[in-house]
């Protein structure tokens, strides 16, 4: 038996690692995941869904499998080759011997090397075509969500999935799958290889493969938990500074700053253990891997070492020492995959949790979709009717209870209340923004559901009072990205409401740079960029929601006077607090609790002495005392 010793060694050491590796499982396995995940998807689905992104390349990938195969023979023959040497210099041989076999090995080599080179060339460019085609469906599809979803979505979420989750996936056709199965080449040309030159040595090294089997099933059991964590805390992390960077004046005004390093900070540190979880996982791996390996070349030099010093052979055979280093090679050759796919599985298991994700929001059907037979509206005159529309953003609790009234082409029509009345909401269900659960809103006699969406919008110019402005310059948000437009109609537009007072102005004009959300801008110049984006598209129906609420006296004049010339572009609704700047409405709709209360125009509201004049009394007065305030100040 002591001559076995070494052996027995060996596999006790196996056997406490693999003590060791199973209770790391069992421990990870009772820990719960902190977060739940969009949707748990089989490997299968996801390779399923991400195909059709690789079809139109399977030329490329063709040529890559090629090349593959071209730098694998490399792995498979250098080892025969440097014994194929050994035996050259064990025996006596010619110098020109010599060198045909180092010239053949160094052939193969240089051959190897250009094959990886444009595989890895041909890989990146199909990769980032992949990648771009993957963007574009997930932005669009994303561009195609109602607004109730995307209100339902946080902000930084969304970006996770287009950048970083994206960016995993494309990892996974650059990197990950192809070069796995390189890996899985290698290791059968490897195993072919070693049986051809001597299958006892190799059987022993197989003896080795049930405890690699053993350790990579336990590892794949977890291994995408773990990546889903990480995944969840990135998106976390990324959401909260989209929200908070957003909002970080309000932070500094109301000095909240610690408060939100604090808040930060744990998130910070959720996505710390989330990692070190992770690294922990992959650290039990890859030594155990790494350790099989080292057993294996530990017995191999035992037994042909046993052999040479007793002169006795190993199973009937001798073992040459060529054999020996060209085993010795294998074994490298053999293990270094194994290794190397502990790595890539691990990768392959972060693509798949992005995957899961990606494709979460694909799955959200959009709320509001075409009808099989929705029309197309080239033009449309303005006239506009409710009937009997029921809304409620949550079901039961209705914020419109069966509202009617009838728009006339090119009427304006005001709509007043309280917060809350559902003023806004009605300007928002025209443009299909959302669908009622009762009655109809018909555009032109036709029912809004029976036009398709990007034509019935395609109508309609909406002025709102938070006014959104791009990064880019005046231009670009005033065309919004239509260059059809010239400078003229631009320069055209801005002088009809206005917006050239300031814009001529400026160093750059039309080319002066906006900064994000037009912050180097003020709340009326916005608003008058606002208006002239509107008329340049030349809409029939225009929607102001609080277009005047928050700019000074001198701008509202000049918006004022931009009202009341775009009364005659078409039909015009007004959502407005302040009752001066709508008394020349064609009709007035005063909306308490999502009901109409009162119409009728500012004269007729006036003399039924209501609701409506009793608002109009209360502004008027506060009006006139804050006038006397400023007067007795002056």
């Amino acid at each position: 038996m002591g001559e076995f010793s070494p052996l027995i060694i060996v596999g006790a050491i196996i056997g406490v690692f693999t003590v060791i590796f199973v209770a790391a499982y069992i421990v990870l396995k009772k820990k719960k995941a902190a977060v739940t995940f969009d949707r748990n998807m089989p490997d299968s689905e996801i390779m399923a869904r991400m195909l059709p992104y690789a079809k139109p390349y399977l030329g490329s990938f063709a040529a890559v499998l090629f090349m593959m195969l071209v730098a694998t023979a490399y792995d498979i023959l250098s080892p025969l080759l440097v014994g194929d040497i050994e035996r050259v210099i064990k025996d006596d041989f010619e110098l020109r011997d010599l060198f045909i076999r180092v010239a053949v090995y160094a052939s193969i080599l240089i051959v190897s090397l250009i094959s990886n080179y444009f595989q890895s060339i041909v890989l990146q460019k199909t990769g980032q075509k992949i990648l771009s085609a993957l963007r574009q469906d997930l932005f669009t599809h994303i561009e195609s969500l109602s607004h109730n979803q995307l209100n339902q979505i946080p902000v930084g979420k969304l970006v996770t999935r287009v950048t970083n989750d994206t960016n995993a996936i494309s990892m996974m056709f650059t990197n990950i799958l192809v070069n796995m199965l390189r890996n899985v080449f290698v290791i059968v040309g490897v195993l072919g290889a070693m049986l051809l030159l001597n299958y006892e040595l190799t059987l022993m090294i197989l003896c080795f493969i049930p405890f690699l089997v053993l350790f990579t099933v336990i590892f794949r059991t977890f291994t995408r938990r773990v990546f889903r964590t990480v995944k969840d805390r990135t998106t976390d992390i990324n959401t909260y500074l989209s929200e908070n960077l957003s909002g970080i004046k309000i932070t500094q005004i109301f000095n909240r700053e610690q408060v939100k390093m604090e808040e930060f900070l744990q998130k910070s540190e959720g996505l710390k253990k989330a990692k070190r979880q992770q690294m922990f996982v992959f650290g039990i791996f890859r030594p155990m891997v790494y350790m099989l390996y080292i057993s294996s070349v530990l017995c191999l030099l035992y037994l042909c070492g046993r052999g040479y010093i007793r002169e006795t052979s190993f199973m009937g055979q001798t073992i040459e020492s060529e054999t020996l280093v060209s085993f010795y090679m294998f074994i490298s050759k053999f293990f270094n995959p194994i290794q190397t796919l502990a790595e890539q599985f691990n990768q392959l298991q972060s693509a798949f949790a992005s995957a899961e994700k990606i494709f979460s929001i694909f799955d959200m059907e959009p709320e509001l979709v075409d009808e099989p037979d929705a029309i197309e509206l080239d033009h449309i005159e303005g006239e506009i009717e409710f009937r009997d529309v029921w809304f409620s953003y949550i079901p039961g609790e209705w914020v419109l209870k069966g509202v009617s009234f009838h728009v006339k082409p090119k009427e304006t029509v005001a709509f007043v209340g309280s917060t809350g009345s559902g003023k806004t909401t009605i300007l928002s269900l025209i443009c299909r923004n959302y669908d009622i659960q009762k009655g109809q809103i018909l555009i032109d006699g036709i029912d809004i559901k029976h036009i398709k969406i990007a034509s019935l919008r395609r109508h309609f110019g909406q002025m709102l009072q938070d006014v959104f402005l791009f990064s880019g310059t005046i231009r670009s948000n005033i065309v919004l990205r239509e260059e059809s437009f010239t400078d003229e109609e631009i320069w055209q537009a801005c002088r009809y409401v206005n917006a050239d007072r300031f814009i001529d102005k400026l160093d750059s004009g039309l080319d002066e740079v906006v900064r994000e959300r037009g912050n180097n801008f003020s709340a009326g110049q916005r608003q008058l960029l606002s208006f002239a984006r509107t008329i340049l598209h030349r809409p029939e129906v225009m929607i102001l929601d609080e277009a005047t609420a928050n700019i000074d006296t001198e701008t509202e004049i000049l918006i004022q006077d931009s009202l009341e010339k775009m009364k005659n572009i078409g039909t015009m609704l007004i959502v407005a607090h302040r009752l001066s700047t709508i008394q020349h409405s064609d009709n007035i709709i005063l909306l308490s609790h999502g009901v109409i209360k009162e119409q009728g125009t500012h004269q007729e509201l006036l003399h039924k002495k209501g609701r409506y004049y009793k608002l109009y009394t209360l502004q008027f007065n506060e009006q006139q005392r804050a006038l006397e305030r400023k007067n007795a100040t002056a």
